[in-house]
C-alpha cells in the first residue's frame, strides 16, 4: 500500500515531535516512544495523531521527573519569566521537582504563530536548532544561557485546537 501524502506528513510530524521531546534532558523513554509511533502507523491517520498526543504528554511528564501537567488554565508560579510565551489562552502547565523543568501549554490562533514565538525567543537570546515547520506541525529547540526550550505547535485531532507546548529545562 502506498502511503498518502497526509499520512507521510503526519508520520514525519510525529517523529519530529518525539525527537524534539527526546532532546529534553533526562528523557529515557525515547525507544519506547518510537515503538508507539511505529506500531500506531498501521492504525490510520487519526489514530496516529491521538497516540502521538498521548505519548508526548507521557514523555513530558517523565522528562519533568513524573510531574503531572495541569489543565486548570494556570502555569506554575516557578515558570521562568526569561522564557517568552506566545499570546494565547493558557491551558495548563507543570513543574518538575527542584527546578528540573517546566511545561506550559497554550491555545493559540494558528501554526503560523510559530514564527512569532521563534522571533521572540531569538530576541530574548535563544539560538534555534532543529526547526521544522510543515502544514501540520511546527517545532524547534531553542537554547539560551540558562534554559533550553523545546517548542511544538500542533493542531489537535480531538477538537481542532492549535496548541503551543513549551518544555523548558535548565541548560
Amino acid at each position: 500500500m502506498t502511503p498518502t501524502p497526509a499520512r507521510t506528513r503526519l508520520v514525519r510530524s510525529a517523529t519530529c515531535l518525539l525527537l524534539a521531546t527526546g532532546l529534553v534532558g533526562g528523557l529515557t523513554a525515547c525507544s519506547s516512544l518510537d515503538n508507539v509511533v511505529g506500531s500506531a502507523v498501521d492504525q490510520g491517520v487519526e489514530s496516529v495523531r491521538g497516540t502521538v498526543e498521548g505519548a508526548v504528554g507521557d514523555a513530558v511528564s517523565e522528562a519533568l521527573g513524573g510531574a503531572s501537567v495541569s489543565t486548570d488554565g494556570t502555569l506554575p508560579e516557578s515558570f521562568p519569566a526569561e522564557v517568552p510565551l506566545l499570546d494565547g489562552t493558557v491551558r495548563g502547565g507543570g513543574a518538575g521537582p527542584d527546578g528540573s523543568g517546566w511545561v506550559a501549554q497554550l491555545a493559540v490562533a494558528s501554526l503560523d504563530d510559530f514564527a512569532t514565538a521563534q522571533a521572540a525567543l531569538e530576541a530574548a537570546g535563544y539560538s534555534a536548532a532543529g526547526v521544522n515547520v510543515d502544514a501540520d506541525t511546527a517545532l524547534g529547540t531553542f537554547t539560551g544561557p540558562t534554559y533550553r526550550v523545546v517548542l511544538t505547535i500542533t493542531t489537535q485531532a480531538s477538537d481542532g485546537a492549535v496548541l503551543a507546548t513549551y518544555v523548558v529545562t535548565p541548560v
